[in-house]
C-alpha cells in the first residue's frame, strides 16, 4: 500500500514541476487549478509556470536579522556636501559602525529643496534615520539615534567602505582675471 502511494506522490511532484498550471475562477465563483487551459468563460485566469530557480540572495540575506529589521523600518540617509568636514566625520561613523546608508550630496537646487523639507534647514550634515532627523554632527547623538532604531552597535558588523558620492554637476572653475592694460598687454599686440 505504501509503494503505490509513494509512486503516485513522486509522479505528481514530477508532473507538477514540469507542467504549465492554470488558476481560474469558474462561473459559480469556485477557484480551480488545472494543467489544461481554462474554458472561455473563466474569470481571473492566471498562468503558473515552472518555478524558476531563485536568484542569488542579495547581500541583505547575509546580514543579521536585527540589521535587516532596522534597515526595513528605519532606513538611513545622510545629507552631505562636497568638502564638508563634519559630513566626512558622519560618513566615517556610519561606515565604522557598519550601517548601510544612502547619501545625498546636496549640490543641486532640487536637493537643497529636499533637504529643506526634511530638516527645515539647508545646512549639512543631516542624518535621517526613519523619520528621525539629526542636524549637524555630534557623535553621541548619531549613536543614540541609531541605537533607538535598533542598528547593531559598533564592532558587531564589519566596517563598510562607502565613499562620498561624486557631485552630480561639475564644479565651476574660477574665471581668470583679464590681463592688465598697458603697452605690453596681449590685447594691444593683436
Amino acid at each position: 500500500m505504501r509503494r503505490p502511494l509513494i509512486a503516485a506522490l513522486l509522479c505528481a511532484a514530477a508532473f507538477g514541476a514540469s507542467a504549465q498550471m492554470y488558476r481560474w475562477t469558474d462561473d459559480k465563483g469556485r477557484v480551480q487549478f488545472t494543467n489544461t487551459p481554462p474554458p472561455a468563460g473563466a474569470k481571473d485566469v492566471q498562468k503558473k509556470g515552472v518555478a524558476a530557480p531563485a536568484p542569488p540572495a542579495p547581500d541583505s540575506a547575509n546580514e543579521p536579522y536585527a540589521l535587516q529589521q532596522a534597515r526595513k523600518d528605519f532606513p538611513v540617509t545622510l545629507y552631505s556636501a562636497p568638502g564638508c568636514e563634519p559630513c566626512e566625520d558622519a560618513r566615517k561613523l556610519l561606515n565604522a559602525r557598519g550601517v548601510p546608508f544612502k547619501e545625498v550630496s546636496v549640490v543641486e537646487d532640487s536637493q537643497i529643496e529636499e533637504l529643506k523639507k526634511v530638516a527645515n534647514s539647508d545646512s549639512v550634515p543631516v542624518l535621517m534615520v526613519g523619520r528621525t532627523v539629526q542636524k549637524g554632527f555630534e557623535q553621541s547623538a548619531y549613536h543614540a539615534v541609531l541605537d533607538v532604531a535598533g542598528y547593531p552597535k559598533t564592532g558587531v558588523l564589519p566596517p563598510r567602505h562607502q565613499e562620498a558620492p561624486t557631485p552630480s554637476r561639475p564644479e565651476v572653475l574660477p574665471v581668470e582675471p583679464p590681463p592688465p592694460p598697458g603697452p605690453y598687454s596681449p590685447d594691444r599686440l593683436r
